[in-house]
C-alpha cells in the first residue's frame, strides 16, 4: 500500500523525523511500532513542535485517561461527534478503532453512519445522544441533559469525560475541515474482517 503523499491542503513541510527534537522522534517511533504507521495528523503538527506536544499530551490524556469510560466508548463519542461534523479524516481513523475495540466491523461503520441503527445499551444511547447535542447545540445543554447519564449510570466524572471527549472531537473535526486533512490510506482496510 502507498504512502499518501499530501496530508493537507496547507502547503506546510513535514520536516524529516531526524530533524525533529529527540522527544518527537521518540513519539513517532512509538507510533510506528504500535500503528505501523504515523498518523497524518500527528505528522501534520511535526512543524510545531511545542503545538506537537501539547496535542500529543491532551490526546492521550483524554483518550486514555484512566477512568470509568472504556477506550471503546472514547472512540465511540469521537466517531459519533466525528460523524455528525461529517469529518472525513476523524470518520475514518476513529472508526477503524471502534472496529478494532469492539472486533465488529459492523458496529464500526454503524457509529460512522448512524449510530441509532446499532443495537445499544440505553447506557451507550444516552452517552452519544449527549455528544451530537454538545455538537449540535452546545447553547441548549441543560440540567435535564446531565440528569440523563446519571440515570444511565454515568458519573459525575464520567459525564465530565463525556463532555471532554466531545470537545476535542468537535476541536480537531474543524482543524482537519479548515485544512483538509487527509487520514492514513492503512485506516480503510484495517479491521474489517469478520470476527467467526
Amino acid at each position: 500500500m502507498s504512502v499518501q503523499e499530501k496530508i493537507m491542503a496547507l502547503d506546510i513541510a513535514t520536516p524529516e523525523k531526524t530533524s525533529l527534537p529527540e522527544d518527537m522522534q521518540k513519539y513517532l517511533n512509538v507510533c510506528e511500532e504500535k500503528l505501523g504507521m504515523i498518523p497524518n495528523v500527528i505528522s501534520a503538527f511535526c512543524h510545531e513542535p511545542d503545538q506537537f506536544r501539547t496535542f500529543t499530551r491532551f490526546y492521550n490524556e483524554i483518550m486514555f485517561a484512566k477512568t470509568g469510560l472504556t477506550p471503546l466508548e472514547r472512540e465511540m463519542i469521537a466517531v459519533v461527534v466525528s460523524s455528525t461534523n461529517h469529518c472525513f479524516y476523524c470518520l475514518t481513523a476513529h472508526g477503524k478503532a471502534v472496529r478494532e475495540y469492539s472486533n465488529d466491523p459492523i458496529l464500526g461503520e454503524q457509529m460512522v453512519m448512524n449510530y441509532r441503527a446499532a443495537k445499544l445499551s440505553d447506557r451507550h444511547v444516552a452517552m452519544l445522544d449527549f455528544a451530537v447535542k454538545l455538537t449540535e447545540a452546545s447553547d441548549k445543554i441543560i440540567e435535564k441533559d446531565r440528569e440523563a447519564l446519571r440515570v444511565v449510570g454515568f458519573s459525575e466524572k464520567e459525564i465530565w469525560d463525556i463532555s471532554n471527549v466531545a470537545a476535542f472531537y468537535n476541536m480537531t473535526n474543524r482543524l482537519a475541515a479548515a485544512v483538509d486533512m487527509q487520514p492514513n490510506a492503512e485506516y480503510h482496510f484495517q479491521n474489517r474482517e469478520s470476527p467467526d
